[in-house]
């Protein structure tokens, strides 16, 4: 009996096969066990097919890791205030990024040893330039006068989400939404309008 053929994929199409494959070899294998002979197995093609495309392991796991968080991107919310808006994002992180981070984690240290990749790498990578969605929300409640710009420095508008990742790298699951909350009405908002948590809720 014949049998058809299996239609040769190319562009965008093949990319995205061989970086499945390679999402998929880390989060089963791990990153030492990992390798472009695998990914071309698990993607149905030749291993030369991801050696043109990633001549270093490194080159290919970082690739498959952008791929990754760019399945379901994280948007900007507007809720109309500063306080909906963090946990709104919070929430959605939560919600989008807790598998991919979990991942992450477990094979940060592989991979750092071997590309010097770190954390805060990636995210600058998966931002490619872009101003980050805490940028964006702060800089909207600072033109409706929620905020005090001048308490605003880079660390602390980053603090929800930093804090946030630091509960998901202590716990490896997402966060209770009492302690997104929490983090938002204890700590980020009394830092950036300068009043107390219940002052700030108002």
């Amino acid at each position: 009996m014949a049998t058809t053929p299996a239609r040769r994929r190319r562009g965008a199409e093949l990319d995205n096969a061989l970086l499945d494959a390679a999402w998929a070899e880390l989060t089963d294998r791990g990153y030492e066990l990992l390798s472009p002979e695998s990914v071309a197995e698990r993607a149905g093609t030749s291993k030369s097919v991801v050696y043109r495309r990633w001549p270093a392991k490194g080159d290919l796991v970082r690739a498959a890791l952008l791929h990754a968080a760019g399945r379901d991107p994280v948007t900007v919310p507007d809720t109309g205030e500063l306080r909906g808006d963090v946990i709104a994002l919070l929430r959605q992180v939560n919600e989008r990024r807790v598998a991919l981070a979990s991942a992450l984690i477990a094979q940060l240290g592989d991979l750092y040893r071997a590309t010097g990749t770190s954390i805060d790498d990636l995210r600058a990578a998966v931002a490619a330039g872009h101003r980050s969605a805490m940028e964006q929300i702060v800089d909207r409640a600072a033109g409706r006068g929620e905020v005090d710009p001048s308490r605003l420095t880079r660390r602390i508008v980053r603090l929800p989400e930093d804090l946030f990742r630091h509960e998901l790298l202590m716990t490896s699951r997402a966060l209770p939404d009492a302690d997104i909350i929490e983090i938002v009405d204890t700590i980020f908002l009394p830092l950036v309008t300068g009043g107390s948590a219940s002052t700030s809720r108002r």
